[in-house]
């Protein structure tokens, strides 16, 4: 099978790889780039560990072939964090206990992330359908929830101190 020189934005950094037409994006970003906080868990969509966000919107990348990906720009759960620190959605999954395991974790993040970036100020009913495509084993997903609404009330604080009245 003929490789494909495919090229792209992966959290900022532009990277170029081969790969062939069938290797799915997930394993790009794994074995290619490094890029171990997307997890794999399920190859068929169901769990949502390989939540990644492509183009601003959040996407599982077991069902997405690299090929498919050319141009793109991609945010993994490593770019999330920022020279300040944590955040504000790692923050919450730390302080409001949102995690047992962590697996989930990295796609939950992803998930939520472009769920808060559409809609700063989701409902609880929202947050839930959110993250309705990732699932989680080891919580009942209610300090999921309430790590989200964290994450939202101080991504609106900063956004208030970033704004002059």
């Amino acid at each position: 099978m003929s490789k494909h020189t495919i090229q792209f934005t992966v959290n900022g950094a532009s990277h170029t790889v081969e790969a062939e037409s069938r290797i799915l994006l997930v394993h790009v970003i794994r074995e290619q780039l490094a890029l171990t906080g997307t997890h794999i868990g399920c190859d068929t969509s169901s769990c949502g560990a390989c939540t990644i966000i492509l183009n601003g919107r959040a996407i599982k990348s077991c069902t997405m072939f690299a090929v498919q990906a050319h141009g793109a720009s991609i945010e993994t759960i490593e770019g999330v964090a920022g020279p300040a620190g944590l955040h504000p959605l790692q923050e919450g999954f730390w302080e409001k206990h949102g995690l047992q395991c962590g697996f989930c974790t990295p796609g939950m993040i992803m998930a939520a992330k472009a769920l808060l970036e559409r809609n700063p100020e989701p409902t609880e009913h929202e947050i839930r359908y959110g993250i309705s495509g990732n699932l989680c084993r080891c919580t009942g997903y209610v300090k999921i929830v309430e790590a989200i609404q964290y994450a939202a009330e101080k991504l609106r604080e900063q956004s208030a101190v970033e704004v002059p009245a």
